[in-house]
């Protein structure tokens, strides 16, 4: 079995990749979980994991330099592909192989998070979101936010891919959740899936060089992160079915 997300989020500064880890430590506790950093023009996740240093990662993959098992590393219960940070890196990467490297991945994990580009300008931003069965989308109880992320969930759905939920984070005042969450009921297929607070404990947890739950596993947030996942009703699929699926799938236009 296995379900494909993209953790999207439409801008930068919501806590995408933060939000991507946390929610995957959290379902190791019942699944096989990989997590990917499909973005590769600004890349991060390798600075949460402690993996900066790491020899080989997706960049390397993409640009047919290496098979993906190479860029794989066991990380926090977790398998975890990086990708580099490097603008050449970048440059020489083809975003296209995306598909097998997902569909390699897809026939070895239970559960695989895409951590997606902030925004949707380029093939290779557009593509973790057009190869997932379902996208989780983060954001902040903002009108721009939420005008951002819409247009995340129109991407999606346009090229079949469903909305899982979506989940608003670095919270800082509950009277405006209220207000933007019963807006985003009208406007957004999926469901609230969590609400997570800001926290000095994220930002620590980032200097470290560690997840949230793996840092702060008593903190507020990494609670609320805990919650969100056990909402988050993961649909298994077949393996070999899904892999055939990514790597048949349609290159997207630039948007």
């Amino acid at each position: 079995m296995v379900e494909a997300f993209a953790v999207a989020s439409g801008k930068g500064g919501t806590g995408k990749t933060t939000s991507t880890l946390a929610l995957g430590m959290a379902l190791t506790e019942e699944y096989d979980v990989t997590v990917v950093d499909a973005d590769t023009g600004m890349a991060n996740l390798l600075f949460h994991t402690g993996l900066a240093d790491a020899d080989t990662t997706l960049h390397d993959v993409l640009r047919n330099d290496a098979p993906v098992s190479e860029a794989t590393y066991d990380r926090f219960g977790m398998r975890v592909v990086p990708c580099g940070t490097s603008l050449a890196g970048f440059r020489d990467a083809d975003p296209t192989r995306l598909r097998n490297a997902v569909a390699t991945l897809a026939s070895e994990t239970d559960v695989l998070l895409l951590d997606s580009a902030a925004a949707l300008g380029s093939k290779s931003a557009v593509l973790p979101i057009v190869l997932a069965d379902r996208v989780v989308i983060i954001l902040q109880p903002t009108i721009p936010s939420l005008s951002d992320a819409l247009k995340v969930q129109e991407y999606a759905t346009s090229y079949g891919t469903g909305v899982a939920g979506i989940l608003f984070n670095r919270v800082q005042d509950d009277d405006a959740i209220d207000t933007i969450e019963s807006k985003a009921k009208r406007y957004f297929d999926g469901p609230t899936i969590g609400t997570v607070p800001e926290s000095d404990s994220a930002r620590a947890a980032r200097r470290a060089s560690e997840p949230l739950l793996a840092h702060a596993p008593d903190s507020v947030p990494a609670s609320a992160y805990r919650d969100a996942a056990q909402t988050l009703d993961v649909q298994a699929g077949d393996s070999d079915a899904v892999a055939d699926r990514f790597r048949s799938a349609v290159i997207p236009e630039t948007p």
